[in-house]
């Protein structure tokens, strides 16, 4: 299963499965992307755990009756590999090998010259224009194979064929990238901010050079839906104390800082910094935090305006599934 992140031009099916909620987005990407039918269903505490499927049986029970009420059963699909997993690293290969010779030369140098924080992976790498004559430079995205392979088998358990795993930051840039967002000599801050987890990357150059993963110190099970709605457009209300929320939150606004500081003094050497930071995810406080965040960052900060994306129905409501459609833009 390999990570792919080009532009596709064909219908498209995508499944985001997170600790808290299961999303299918359908796309049509010809003559422009259309949202054509869009749905979630929240999942009970503890199923998933920080990327981890606990409870087989419950998710495989839940996934089963979302294909049947979605009428996907036997669709080809794309899904996410849990952030958590996800390592990214820029490699140099030599420059004698070709192109379609670099994965069996990935294949042979890992646990040599390449070391991974986990055996038996998974990858995908992408080829850059740089390079020195002698070397090239690649990126490198892996993932622990028995993840990846845990996620495959439910989805073909309920009748689904999986096809491409991709990972979250490049699905939201292609999303960006596809609505010509992207500037030129832009230094991208894109930020997911989660119910639980905020995931931190950075773009140069169309390429991703830094990815982050971060947790909030809350008790995902004082998240609780809203039920006064039957299909999507359900509300996640935070049942214990706002404050344990907002301090949190200031944790990782101070995560950000050193992010941004890290980019700018270690990467740079103060000769380049973060010129915008792009603000996704589904936090029922994100507009909120988005305010919080200009106050604290002279950087700008702007969310996507879903009054450009064609949908079927409002828009509005699609702002839970921009990593759908973004996964829905890829190539298979």
């Amino acid at each position: 299963m390999a990570f792919r992140f080009q532009l596709g031009k064909q219908r498209s099916v995508s499944i985001v499965i997170k600790d808290h909620v299961i999303r299918f987005a359908e796309t049509k990407n010809l003559p422009e992307i259309q949202v054509q039918k869009w749905e979630e269903r929240y999942l009970p505490a503890g199923v998933i755990k920080e990327g981890k499927i606990l409870d087989h049986e419950t998710l495989t029970t839940i996934l089963d009756e979302c294909v049947s009420s979605w009428k996907l059963k036997n669709r080809t699909v794309s899904f996410l590999v849990p952030d958590q997993y996800i390592v990214l690293r820029k490699l140099k290969v030599p420059a004698d090998v070709k192109k379609d010779e670099i994965r069996g030369y990935l294949y042979m140098e890992l646990g040599t010259s390449i070391h991974l924080p986990f055996e038996d992976p998974v990858f995908d790498f992408h080829l850059l224009p740089e390079g020195d004559g002698s070397q090239n430079e690649i990126l490198l995205f892996a993932a622990p194979e028995d993840i990846v392979k845990d996620y495959t088998e439910i989805l073909e358990q309920v009748k689904l064929k999986p096809i491409a795993a991709d990972v979250s930051s490049l699905a939201l840039y292609r999303l960006y990238h596809y609505l010509d967002l992207a500037k030129t000599n832009e230094n991208l801050l894109l930020i997911q901010f989660d119910i639980t987890t905020v995931n931190v990357s950075i773009f140069e150059n169309h390429q991703p050079v830094f990815m982050r993963h971060l947790m909030m110190d809350i008790d995902p099970e004082k998240w609780e839906y809203s039920k006064q709605e039957k299909s999507v457009g359900k509300t996640l209300v935070y049942s214990g104390d706002r404050t344990e929320v907002l301090l949190s939150l200031k944790d990782i606004y101070g995560e950000i800082d050193k992010v941004l500081n890290f980019y700018r003094y270690s990467l740079n050497q103060g000769k380049q910094q973060i010129t915008n930071i792009y603000l996704d995810g589904d936090h029922p406080w994100l507009a909120d935090i988005s305010v919080e965040m200009k106050e604290r960052i002279e950087v700008p900060v702007f969310q996507l305006d879903n009054s450009r994306l064609h949908s079927t129905e409002e828009t509005h409501n699609l702002s839970s599934f921009h990593l759908n459609i973004g996964l829905g833009l890829k190539e298979v």
